[in-house]
């Protein structure tokens, strides 16, 4: 990984957009910072186009879509998206409702084995605002030990459901869909931008395992100093990251993107 101060000035200009990861990311201890929300005001007033990307509940990502100086948010790792038109909200889900109740149907086999073989887990408080995906807490309310959540995982996976790890979830999801995936899918849908132009044009900020797909998939991609902490569940980590942590981070990245557009050539 490369310091964020090398992000490369041309390519700063060519950007049409940022995607970021929230918890850890633009928050700390679960409060957004004032500097990171800071920091998407100006990015926004610099025209470029924000998609929050989250493993929070699509009921989490739109309040953040009504509320928050985004374009989009993306929830549940993928799972659906929330924008903004004019007054109105757009609701985009990666799978139909038939399949979607087929999945409920599934996750809640999950919930109850976990229950069974693995009693020390909890599900995430969040839960109820969750409409596609199932979350347990590994590391916001409780710290679980890496076996265990390793455990979780391993169970997930043995239903045939996908499996990803946050700085503070652990989520059971069906359907063929990530975060990668699922901005690509909103950016289409939104804006009738094509994959390419996202992959090259969008700069991606996150800092956990759940972030995989989008550090692997993106041309462009940066890190907040906190994912140096789980680079054992990236297999392509970013390619730039910050000094600073969190919201911090992210400001400091924004930062250069913002000077780097700024300056002449």
């Amino acid at each position: 990984m490369l310091p964020i101060a090398a992000f490369p000035p041309d390519a700063a200009k060519r950007l049409r957009g940022v995607c970021f990861d929230v918890d850890d990311t633009v928050t700390r201890h679960g409060q957004l910072e004032p500097a990171a929300y800071a920091a998407l005001a100006e990015l926004r007033a610099a025209g470029l186009t924000l998609v929050a990307v989250t493993g929070r509940p699509l009921g989490f990502a739109e309040i953040i879509a009504r509320t928050w100086c985004v374009d989009a948010a993306v929830g549940e790792n993928g799972a659906g998206y929330i924008a903004r038109e004019g007054q109105a909200l757009r609701f985009g889900y990666w799978d139909a409702e038939a399949v979607r109740a087929e999945q409920r149907r599934k996750l809640e086999q999950i919930r109850m084995r976990v229950r069974r073989e693995l009693p020390d887990v909890r599900e995430a408080d969040d839960v109820w605002a969750r409409r596609c995906d199932l979350a347990f807490d590994v590391g916001e309310r409780v710290c679980l030990e890496r076996p265990v959540v390793d455990a979780l995982v391993r169970l997930i996976e043995s239903e045939g459901a996908h499996a990803s790890v946050s700085s503070v979830h652990a989520h059971a999801q069906l359907g063929d869909h990530d975060k990668a995936r699922g901005v690509v899918r909103a950016l289409e849908e939104l804006w009738g931008l094509d994959a390419t132009c996202a992959q090259q044009a969008f700069l991606f900020v996150g800092d956990s395992g759940n972030d995989a797909a989008a550090f692997a998939w993106f041309d462009w991609t940066a890190g907040v100093a906190n994912v140096v902490r789980h680079l054992d569940r990236l297999p392509r980590p970013p390619r730039f990251v910050a000094r600073a942590e969190c919201g911090l981070g992210f400001a400091e990245i924004a930062q250069q993107i913002l000077s780097a557009r700024r300056s002449t050539p």
